[in-house]
């Protein structure tokens, strides 16, 4: 058993309620748990309680073992003086305060059928435990908690997003450059994109943003794609040699040093997702006019942020996928899926951000809307929720599903998950009326 456990008995009183008493005798009636504590100190706060004919209010704490008390060093503790029960799922010693107080204790009991649940999930080999008995959730409660935990999701990245924009000297503009860069790498190039975004800044780019051709020459040579020998026949190849002249003159005039060029992959990559075309549209995206987040903060529609990251690789791209080999083809846009991807992974969190950061709650407010509207996620995550009932209606509902997997299902966090807690707690005889979590949504876990 977990402690953790008892103070989720203790919380949403699962415990047996008829004729309470403490171990001396005293009758007990719980008014109120209290708010549940993650930090230090005791377990919960402002709890009310009536002991015999006297109301008191404080801090309750639990434990397995009432010896756990000495053995956490809480007889140490003046901060757990006013704790006015202990209770315990067993009695194996009386406690002090450190104070000298002897702290009421109460023996918890509850329904065998809850623990067996809960450790049911525990043991469960699969990741999202409750797959087999979620379908008798209500479909609304489902919805609600999946919203929630994809805003919990967004706020996660809160921190990440922070050291970027330390990293660039709080600039809203670099930072959107440097995120965007990873996901035009997609999983496999993610890594070389963003070291390319770093040896590559966006003030010099700014500078030549009228001028596709040399903002192409910057990326393709700080990429290391304009060194010798990295594709074959390129030195035959004229877009290529113009692209490596104006390198040339770029370079010694910024003082640049391209990454390893060998750093790129294009092994079991579908040829429209080469790095050579990415970068291109890249470029293509970078010329389009002034700061790309402030178009981004104007946007207040979809479709509108669709399309301004929708971009075309230059020309050459047309009839080749690298430098040198011609082959036939078609114009290489940025498709819908990927600019999905980008979208829900770089634009929508730092536009959620920038509203937290600034204090402008209809930045964030913005943020999840788009998000609802875009189009649910296919990858294995929803579709393992699939199999288990619970589908995706936007990009929202599958960010929050991905998050409560990876967050909650890995980890075991059952008792803190909305779906988890009530099956635990109810098993199939759902109301969802019904809220049982060990602690509100939101809270950092």
């Amino acid at each position: 058993m977990k402690e953790k456990f008892l103070h989720f008995i203790w919380k949403n009183r699962l415990f047996e309620s008829t004729d309470l008493r403490t171990v001396t005798g005293k009758p007990l009636v719980v008014m109120d748990p209290g708010t549940y504590n993650r930090d230090s100190g005791p377990d919960f706060f402002n709890s009310r309680i009536r002991l015999g004919e006297t109301e008191w209010a404080g801090n309750v704490e639990i434990h397995i073992n009432a010896s756990d008390w000495y053995r956490h060093k809480h007889h140490l503790d003046h901060s757990f003086d006013n704790v006015i029960l202990h209770v315990v799922a067993d009695n194996d010693t009386g406690v002090l305060t450190a104070s000298g107080l002897e702290p009421d204790t109460f023996v918890i009991t509850w329904q065998n059928e809850v623990e067996e649940r809960y450790n049911n999930y525990l043991n469960n080999p699969q990741v999202i435990a409750c797959s087999n008995d979620i379908g008798a959730l209500p479909v609304f409660s489902r919805r609600h908690w999946i919203s929630r935990l994809a805003v919990e999701r967004l706020e996660g990245k809160i921190s990440k997003i922070k050291e970027s924009l330390k990293a660039t000297n709080n600039d809203w503009d670099e930072t959107l450059y440097r995120l965007l860069s990873r996901y035009f790498g997609l999983r496999v190039n993610s890594d070389p994109f963003y070291l390319l975004s770093c040896h590559m800044p966006l003030k010099i780019i700014r500078k030549h943003a009228d001028k596709r051709l040399q903002v192409e020459s910057l990326l393709y040579g700080q990429a290391g794609m304009l060194e010798p020998g990295v594709f074959e026949n390129e030195i035959y190849d004229e877009y290529y040699t113009t692209l490596l002249q104006e390198y040339r003159v770029l370079r010694r005039k910024y003082n640049l040093k391209p990454i390893d060029p060998w750093m790129w992959k294009y092994h079991r990559l579908r040829p429209v997702n080469f790095p050579t075309i990415r970068i291109s549209q890249m470029a293509g995206l970078l010329c389009s006019g002034t700061s790309l987040f402030g178009r981004v903060k104007d946007c207040k529609s979809l479709a509108g942020l669709t399309g301004l990251f929708m971009s075309e690789a230059s020309g050459y791209w047309n009839n080749h996928f690298v430098f040198g080999a011609y082959k036939r083809g078609r114009v290489k846009k940025t498709g819908t899926t990927f600019i999905n991807l980008l979208l829900i992974n770089t634009v929508i969190p730092l536009l959620f951000i920038y509203g937290k950061e600034t204090g402008n709650g209809e930045y964030s407010a913005r943020a999840t809307d788009l998000l609802d509207g875009i189009e649910p996620e296919e990858n294995r995550i929803t579709r393992e929720w699939a199999a288990a009932g619970v589908s995706a209606a936007s990009a929202l509902e599958s960010q929050g599903l991905i998050h409560l997997r990876e967050t909650y299902c890995k980890n075991r966090l059952c008792l803190d998950c909305q779906y988890g807690s009530k099956l635990i707690s109810l098993g199939r005889n759902i109301d969802s009326k019904d809220n049982y979590l060990l602690e509100e949504p939101g809270k950092k876990h």
